[in-house]
């Protein structure tokens, strides 16, 4: 399992930050990520294996690595509402002079912010 700064450590399903990977009283994982509000819970012995089963692959394959690097330049967050958001094609705010990438657009209805394109 991946450990960060000693931690075995799984990625929260929504925001994707890595979190700790708890135990219950009985010996059963648990992943919480308190600024999302999510919880999961992963129960009886098939499940806790195939948990086990998808940490091992990540770790194998590199995939927690990857998705750490990947998120600074993809998850962004929006600097008038705070929310954070998976960049795509549709939020795309281009110039309509010379068409060039300015950002893209807070996926917040009530919002209307864009968050500039910076290559890091």
């Amino acid at each position: 399992m991946l450990e960060l700064n000693g931690q075995r450590v799984f990625p929260c399903p929504v925001c994707v930050e890595l979190r700790e990977v708890k135990m219950t009283k009985k010996k059963k994982p648990y992943v919480t990520c308190d600024p999302c509000g999510i919880q999961l819970f992963v129960r009886g012995p098939a499940g806790i294996a195939a948990f086990q089963r998808l940490i091992d692959s990540g770790n194998s394959q590199g995939l927690w690595a990857a998705m750490k690097e990947m998120e600074p330049r993809y998850h962004l967050k929006c600097p008038k509402c705070s929310s954070r958001f998976w960049i795509k094609p549709s939020q795309a705010k281009t110039s309509l002079f010379d068409g060039s990438l300015q950002g893209f657009r807070c996926p917040e209805k009530r919002c209307g912010a864009t968050v500039a394109w910076e290559e890091k």
